[in-house]
């Protein structure tokens, strides 16, 4: 494995929309960004991805974009992102932005030509079919958010257009040479204005299994998941190694993928030496008791889940390439919240989480509040959400026979809200995030935990999370951290997750996750602790007991 730039660093993600208000309007902004540099400098961050900042409705948060060389107004201008880029470089830090190129908005110049003429070209940049009333639509499948993926496209009785998300969300028609040349133009446009690389988007799904068809359906709605396509469809690497070579190699920039279902022998084509990515999420523990009936369904997660999870998906990435990590982002719940038992989310299990995730092999991903342990909001009615997804849920709960209550304690555990609830810097009105009224609910708890009860506090979770990232950049253990052979460690332990990651120095991390002591023999003597959730600071014996949800990383003899 060829080593990279980006190999050592630590990336945060910023959903603007929820990171802090400079001008009053509820809504986060660049200059709040601009304005928070240093503290995530201080902090030991290298990466910054910003979520989707473009003009758009927002119908999904942004990710329906109806112009891609512009900032929408309601985050600034052009100038002000200028200015970010340019600050950033100045503090040796990365940007990054979202890229999301399967759907546009349904407001973008291109859709809007198409539903002029929709056997012109533009309506080639779409998935346009024939149809009326009481005729069978070209396939059963069920749009990400809940419904058919088809809708009737406007002005027009006799057609309808396909969307795998929201229906202002038309999916652009990959298949079209001429659309990959206007996708490519506009990502060169960002590199050459300095952008240092891209989060992409939900980009598995831009190779449809064509022609349409119908899967068996798994639901009384009489569609079939979305996810059957992804699963079907054949020939996505022609469209990712062509991107990647118009656009991404020639800048040197670093790429993240979003990618789910990415089949076993093409994980070298993804992210190995000259893959399409330079990375990709590790989402296995995410998916962990995922149901088709819906998010209701869903149990919550043990802890020897998790741990198979993230033993699978990094055994199989040995010496291919390097996974993104995280335990949470803005499609998600707080992680906290959705790992941890709540009757055990404590500080001290929280910074367990923190340390078994973080010295993973790969480069950790820190979703804004994450590193003060921000948790999952609890609202009283459906009609403070704002999620799309999360009301789709809803309404699948509903249908299942659930009552309005179980149906808002279903969500809540996994709305996507969760993660986009605004920061909390500190105990003051709306946590400091606006002096306006902010476009989504403060969490309650905001007087608990923000920011500024925790920056100079050693023991608290941001200190935690310091830490961690200052001995990952440390020379004494940052070779052995980033390019270290990993092995689990006693894996048939229960509620006992531990790893080795052996280079020049060889490294143990273990974790008690449950409540319960545990007495445990390590592999070797102790030479030193590096960190402890606990305080501990010395082991002399190789029998250890470990108190519940103790974490330790500690470097052993050789």
């Amino acid at each position: 494995m060829k080593k990279k730039w980006w190999h050592n660093k630590t990336a945060y993600q910023i959903y603007p929309k929820s990171f802090l208000d400079t001008d009053g309007d509820g809504i986060g902004d660049l200059k709040g960004v601009i304005k928070k540099l240093d503290y995530l400098k201080n902090l030991g961050i290298d990466i910054i991805w910003l979520s989707p900042i473009y003009c758009s409705p927002l119908a999904d948060q942004g990710y329906d974009i109806s112009d891609y060389y512009n900032i929408d107004p309601r985050f600034g201008t052009m100038e002000d992102m200028d200015t970010l880029l340019a600050e950033a470089k100045k503090r040796d830090m990365h940007i990054l932005m979202d890229l999301v190129v399967n759907h546009c908005s349904d407001e973008h110049e291109w859709f809007k030509k198409a539903c002029e003429d929709p056997d012109g070209p533009y309506g080639k940049f779409f998935y346009i079919e024939d149809y009326k009333d009481g005729d069978k639509l070209p396939c059963n499948w069920r749009s990400y958010f809940g419904g058919p993926v088809w809708e009737k496209l406007p002005g027009h009785d006799d057609k309808i257009y396909f969307h795998a998300f929201h229906k202002k969300q038309p999916d652009l028609n990959w298949e079209n040479p001429l659309l990959r040349k206007e996708v490519y133009k506009m990502i060169n446009w960002w590199l050459d204005k300095g952008l240092d690389g891209f989060r992409i988007d939900a980009i598995i799904n831009i190779k449809k299994l064509l022609p349409f068809r119908d899967f068996p359906a798994d639901r009384e709605d009489g569609l079939s998941s979305i996810i059957n396509m992804i699963e079907n469809a054949e020939g996505v690497g022609f469209f990712l190694n062509e991107m990647a070579e118009e656009t991404f190699r020639k800048h040197n920039a670093f790429t993240v993928g979003e990618v789910f279902n990415a089949k076993e022998e093409e994980l070298p084509l993804f992210i190995g030496d000259n893959g399409y990515f330079s990375s990709m999420f590790d989402f296995e523990e995410a998916i962990i008791n995922a149901s088709q009936k819906g998010g209701f369904n869903a149990k919550d997660v043990t802890a020897e889940q998790y741990k198979e999870a993230i033993f699978r998906s990094h055994s199989r990435m040995e010496n291919i390439g390097f996974l993104s990590n995280i335990i949470e982002n803005h499609d998600e719940p707080r992680g906290v919240s959705h790992f941890i038992p709540e009757k055990d989310l404590t500080e001290t299990a929280k910074k367990m989480l923190a340390g078994i995730y973080y010295f993973m092999p790969g480069l950790p991903f820190i979703y804004q509040g994450q590193e003060i342990g921000m948790e999952n909001v609890r609202f009283d009615s459906i009609d403070e959400y704002d999620d799309i997804a999360t009301i789709d849920e809803y309404k699948v709960a509903l249908s299942a026979g659930l009552s309005e209550k179980e149906a808002l304690d279903a969500i809540s555990k996994i709305s996507r809200d969760n993660a986009r609830t605004p920061y909390q810097w500190d105990d003051t009105k709306n946590a400091g995030f606006t002096t306006g009224k902010p476009w989504l609910s403060v969490n309650k708890n905001y007087c608990k935990i923000n920011l500024a009860s925790q920056i100079t506090d050693p023991n608290s979770v941001f200190s935690f999370y310091k830490k961690m990232i200052s001995v990952r950049d440390n020379s004494s253990y940052s070779d052995t951290l980033v390019y270290g052979k990993f092995t689990p460690y006693m894996k048939e332990v229960k509620n006992l997750l531990a790893y080795t990651r052996e280079g020049d120095k060889k490294l143990l991390i273990i974790a008690n996750f449950g409540n319960e002591k545990q007495t445990i023999t390590l592999p070797k003597k102790v030479a030193s602790v590096i960190i402890s959730n606990t305080g501990r600071d010395a082991i002399t014996d190789t029998n250890i007991e470990l108190l519940g949800y103790e974490f330790l990383l500690c470097e052993l003899y050789m």
